[in-house]
């Protein structure tokens, strides 16, 4: 396959995760056991917002669309590394390879928009609690779920298409268990320069910025609670946002430590591991803090099994 008449890479084999092989198996059960808790915990969310009308928020539009973001992700990655693990030869299309880091791109990216959405979102529901039905109307909160959607495809496909007029020549052996851009970038044989500036400005944008503004939001809340001090509403702050914050700074810190700090002294181990950690922990994680400890989450949950242990009684009473 040919790219620009230079490149004859027409797949890529995948060295996968560092695991000796006596403990193949039980990493397998491992991660297929996360990867179904991941696929579970957010559906869940999905078809309880979807049934239960007093979720219709704007606070559970946004957890809607995390729920089927983290999802997406997950299964971009997860899927083919199982497989993987099972495969003498575990390779990936050259195609495929450059379709697997779109996706990756653009769920991720669509995570990071609305992770800044739903921190805005508490924080005018706790700072201005008499103005959020104003400041956070419908319109608004699709308004920025579609800009989420519109601003990620473009930088998926950005970097997808500057990708795709790299050249590859003999080695395409990728020392991770996905396409990673920076993987890829090191087995090009053309210059990367221009990739490698675009990763540094637009990451800057797409990571950086929402991180900095998640973190500004939480301290805003924290410091809003503060002023009227009371210890269940200092436990309840320093809880809720505490656990909001560490899988925030699990999924930036990973990943802006690979794509904008990288470092010659990071090991190919160590940069999976990081991988792993906001490719598979982190969509895991998601359903547990921000909506299976929620109280309207569990309202909703409880509500739609009585509704249908009362159907299912009446369907056998028939």
């Amino acid at each position: 396959m040919k790219m620009g008449n230079q490149s004859v890479i027409s797949e890529f084999l995948l060295l996968g995760l560092p695991i000796e092989p006596e403990l193949r198996d039980q990493f397998y059960a491992l991660f297929l056991l996360m990867y179904v808790t991941t696929i579970l915990g957010n559906l869940l969310i999905i078809v309880l917002i979807r049934l239960d009308s007093r979720l219709r928020t704007p606070m559970y539009l946004f957890l809607s669309n995390l729920s089927f973001s983290d999802l997406c992700f997950s299964s971009v990655t997860m899927p083919n590394l199982l497989q993987n693990m099972q495969s003498q030869v575990p390779s990936i299309p050259y195609a495929g390879c450059l379709t697997q880091m779109y996706f990756f791109l653009f769920f991720g990216d669509l995570e990071s928009f609305l992770l800044v959405a739903m921190a805005y979102d508490r924080y005018v529901a706790i700072c201005f609690p008499l103005h959020y039905t104003t400041m956070m109307s419908p319109k608004l909160c699709l308004s920025l779920v579609v800009l989420s959607w519109v601003l990620t495809t473009a930088h998926a496909m950005l970097h997808t298409l500057l990708m795709a007029k790299l050249s590859f020549c003999a080695d395409n052996i990728i020392p991770h268990f996905f396409c990673d851009m920076s993987a890829l970038l090191k087995l090009a044989c053309s210059d990367t320069r221009i990739n490698e500036l675009v990763i540094f400005i637009m990451g800057g944008l797409i990571l950086v910025i929402p991180f900095l503004l998640i973190v500004m939001s939480y301290a805003r809340i924290v410091s809003s609670i503060l002023r009227v001090p009371s210890a269940r509403g200092i436990r309840k702050a320093f809880s809720t946002c505490g656990s909001h914050l560490s899988v925030v700074s699990l999924f930036y810190g990973t990943i802006i430590g690979l794509y904008l700090c990288p470092s010659d002294n990071n090991s190919t181990v160590k940069e999976t591991v990081m991988a792993v950690m906001y490719t598979v922990v982190t969509p895991m994680l998601n359903p547990f803090i921000y909506s299976l400890r929620n109280r309207d989450i569990k309202g909703a949950l409880g509500r739609v099994c009585s509704k249908w242990t009362i159907q299912l009684s009446l369907g056998q009473g028939l």
